[in-house]
């Protein structure tokens, strides 16, 4: 029974390790193939809410380049990283991925790490309208890329625990 505890212990301790929230070095960016009005959409709500935009502001470290998708992915890896890197505040109406590739550019640094915002930040499940999505698994909030991973990862390992203590 005690050897049955001990691959127990071992195996919920590995699950959380994989289930975990993203490590460092994850950022979160605009898609590239979306059109600059869509993304310009995503930019004004992230800067409108928990996003530090100021780096981005004319004559700042991440001004340039001066476009929408550079600003947008600035803002919402902003957002993201203030909001403790929980992979639904990199959703935005699917306009925005998770990515393991630094986007700094030269002179701009993006944070890659969890960091405070000076106020709580909004709900996670809003959209760059602001409008309140539904988050029952509704089409206006996608998976986030490695969440269904976390989630067979989990499932798995509960069902081997089951058979484990069986």
């Amino acid at each position: 029974m005690a050897s049955h505890a001990g691959r127990l212990l071992l195996l919920l301790a590995l699950a959380a390790a994989l289930a975990g929230r993203s490590a460092e070095g994850a950022w979160c960016v605009c898609r590239p193939d979306l059109p600059d009005a869509t993304l310009q959409r995503t930019l004004d709500y992230a800067c409108g809410s928990a996003a530090d935009c100021k780096p981005i502001q004319r004559n700042a470290a991440c001004f340039a380049p001066d476009t929408v998708k550079a600003h947008c992915s600035y803002a919402v890896n902003s957002y993201y990283q203030r909001s403790g890197q929980n992979p639904l505040a990199c959703v935005f109406s699917s306009t925005a991925v998770i990515s393991s590739t630094d986007p700094s550019t030269n002179g701009c640094k993006y944070p890659a790490t969890p960091s405070a915002p000076d106020s709580p930040p909004p709900p996670m499940a809003q959209g760059p309208n602001g409008a309140q999505k539904d988050t029952s698994g509704g089409a206006d909030v996608l998976p986030v890329a490695g969440t269904a991973r976390r989630v067979v990862i989990l499932a798995c390992c509960s069902l081997l625990a089951l058979y484990l203590m069986a």
